[in-house]
């Protein structure tokens, strides 16, 4: 066994598996002008030549890549198409537009983007039938804020919450307010034309409602809701008096509400998901199986603080190896999610590093001489936070390193600095995009 190729190995295999481009071609097939989509949750069938023209549209870190296997398929019934997707995520292709924009926080072109898709959306009528690719990124990506809330906002306001240690779902809940595009906006726009969403989901659960802030579903927040969370996590100076006022006004009624279940706007709505985390961990167990391991899932569904989730990994390498758990040797324990991390330092580092980081320094307090533990958690999208790796190793070299080096791993750890950690040591792991999203992956290995 060679652990370090092997946790590549797995990672790979399971980004892999949700290629979106694989997933397209698999579920989605022409055939004449009949075109089936077929979904293991759902199937539906159009006749092409009942629409005058056929769009597509996407907004995603995946989303280029969805586009290219979208031409392949539909070809000459393309009548014209504009897809967002993140910085160094684009492609060129034939009849669809590509722009690149900034993520996590959104810029000029997330707006100018979302400017050019919303016009093409609203041109659009019941002869219209619209295939809209949705990938994890879309709420920075796809940005037109609502009346009186300018871009700086929005990225101040993305800044403030990406610090705050608030989860997706609360983050997405105050975008959604300030929105005109998320919480349903964008099918509210498109309405009557025919909208297919195929959606790569990057959230727990597959929740429509929270990928991509939820463009295309009905929203179950209220601008309420959003002011509680503002006060949860104590932001109530932190965010601009535009945005604080945007909020009030919506809460008192003064501004229209997102739309909710029931709307007529959905009636001609379907929301498709295509891969999720949890396709991605089947995989990786799969692949672990046939290296030699005894592999187990233990969550697609990890979150909360990723130095905490770190610790925990840490606690259960020391159980596998000490026989306190009813996992044999060798031992792969895969699991999948979408921690958080609460800045509190001025460091530089990503969700996926700090809990890596976690747990070498809570390894070497509980077994230091550890010599045949493996880790890697990496985002599946190849990058971790605002840096150019998707995520970082611990293998027993590091923990040797660890002896001579733990007041500095944990003084990296409370600044939030994990990436010049692991740069250091050269821990790093570095894929470049990978064209996917579904969340991040954690890989034990214990011999």
């Amino acid at each position: 066994m060679n652990p370090v190729q092997d946790l590549e190995n797995i990672y790979q295999d399971a980004v892999r598996e949700v290629d979106p481009a694989g997933l397209i071609r698999s579920y989605i097939k022409l055939d004449g002008r009949q075109l089936t989509i077929q979904s293991p949750d759902k199937k539906i069938s159009e006749d092409l030549s009942r629409y005058r023209q056929v769009i597509v549209l996407g907004i995603g870190k995946a989303s280029a890549r969805m586009a290219s296997a979208m031409e392949d398929i539909l070809e000459d019934e393309i009548s014209s198409g504009f897809v967002i997707t993140k910085y160094g995520h684009g492609r060129k292709l034939n009849k669809i537009h590509v722009r690149e924009a900034g993520h996590p926080v959104p810029d000029e072109n997330s707006l100018e983007g979302a400017r050019i898709l919303v016009q093409m959306a609203a041109a659009a009528d019941e002869n219209t039938l619209i295939i809209n690719l949705i990938s994890g990124g879309g709420s920075s990506l796809f940005c037109l804020p609502a009346d009186g809330i300018s871009l700086e906002n929005k990225r101040q306001i993305t800044r403030v919450l990406l610090a705050s240690g608030a989860n997706i779902e609360e983050m997405n809940c105050i975008r959604k307010h300030l929105s005109r595009v998320k919480g349903g906006g964008l099918a509210r726009i498109t309405s009557p034309a025919r909208l297919i969403n195929l959606i790569l989901s990057d959230v727990m659960g597959d929740r429509i409602d929270t990928i991509a802030s939820g463009i295309t579903a009905p929203d179950p927040t209220t601008f309420q809701d959003a002011l509680s969370i503002v006060r949860k996590y104590n932001l109530e100076y932190k965010l601009p008096q535009a945005v604080r006022d945007h909020l009030a006004r919506g809460a008192q009624g003064k501004v229209p509400e997102t739309p909710k279940v029931g709307d007529p706007v959905f009636r001609s709505t379907d929301n498709i998901i295509l891969g999720n985390n949890t396709l991605a961990c089947s995989a990786a167990r799969k692949t672990a199986e046939r290296l030699g391991y005894h592999a187990r899932i233990l969550s697609t569904t990890l979150a909360g603080e990723a130095a905490e989730a770190g610790a925990c990994f840490a606690r259960l390498a020391k159980d596998i190896d000490s026989d306190k758990s009813d996992m044999a040797k060798p031992a792969a324990l895969i699991a999948g999610g979408e921690t958080t991390v609460t800045i509190r330092g001025k460091g530089k580092g990503g969700r996926n590093q700090e809990l890596v980081l976690a747990f070498a320094v809570e390894l070497h307090r509980i077994k230091p001489n550890a010599s045949n533990i493996f880790f890697l958690s990496a985002g599946t999208d190849g990058s971790d936070g605002p840096t150019d790796a998707a995520g970082a190793f611990v293998t027993p070299s590091l923990m040797e390193k660890m002896k001579t080096i733990p007041a500095q791993a944990e003084a990296h750890l409370k600044q939030n600095d994990a990436y010049h950690f692991f740069t250091n040591t050269g821990d790093l792991f570095k894929t470049g995009p990978t064209f996917t999203n579904v969340c991040d992956l954690q890989i034990l290995l214990v011999l």
